[in-house]
């Protein structure tokens, strides 16, 4: 099984901590990876474009001249693709762009990211965090002297309002519980900084 360390928000190491091999341990699969993070974006989309057909452009109920003998082409409608103005052929019109991949296949994608992470030597385990109050100073101060970057992560085990509302306001930083913890988030940021209580619910559902 691999070890980490696991940290205070002092940035001191307090002691070290076994991560499953099941999940943290494998070997990411970038196939899996990919479909995914298209799954996730897909369904981020809206799909409210819309376009107006023929028959719904207004305008165009006469004919604009008779069928015959004034030497130029034949046409029922000013509203015709053909014309400026007129409808849009095959344009695009509301729809759903969701995707849906195999339970098992979400799994190993879950499996896949932290295992990345892990490989490349980008989590940072905590053995908590928690803040008396909001203060997105006091966040910032706790994630300088983590040396977490610019872009990180941030993990915890349940909903902390004092932790989300500190964190929120950080260019770069994003709060989750573990329930809500994603392969495209993980991917998206450089440093997984979670605590020890996030990583044992984890992988309870994982392993």
């Amino acid at each position: 099984m691999p070890k980490v360390a696991v940290y205070n928000i002092s940035g001191d190491q307090v002691g070290e901590a076994e991560l499953n091999d099941k999940v943290w341990g494998i070997q990411p699969n970038e196939h899996v990876l990919h479909e995914a993070v298209v799954m996730q974006l897909a369904g981020r989309r809206l799909g409210t474009h819309d376009t107006k057909t023929r028959s719904q452009v207004r305008g165009g109920g006469r004919k604009p001249w008779r069928q015959k003998g004034t030497g130029r082409a034949r046409h029922g409608t000013i509203r015709s693709p053909i014309w400026r103005g007129g409808g849009i052929v095959f344009g695009p019109h509301p729809r759903d762009y969701k995707k849906s991949l195999p339970k098992k296949v979400r799994r190993l994608a879950m499996k896949s990211a932290l295992s990345s992470k892990m490989q490349s030597g980008d989590i940072l385990v905590l053995e908590s965090l928690t803040m008396e109050q909001p203060k997105t100073k006091e966040m910032v101060s706790i994630l300088n002297t983590l040396e977490v970057g610019n872009k990180a992560l941030v993990v915890t085990a349940e909903k902390d309002e004092n932790v989300t509302k500190s964190a929120r306001n950080i260019p770069g930083i994003k709060p989750l519980r573990a329930e809500g913890l994603n392969v495209y988030d993980i991917l998206h940021h450089d440093k997984l900084v979670i605590t020890k209580d996030a990583v044992t619910k984890v992988e309870e559902v994982l392993a």
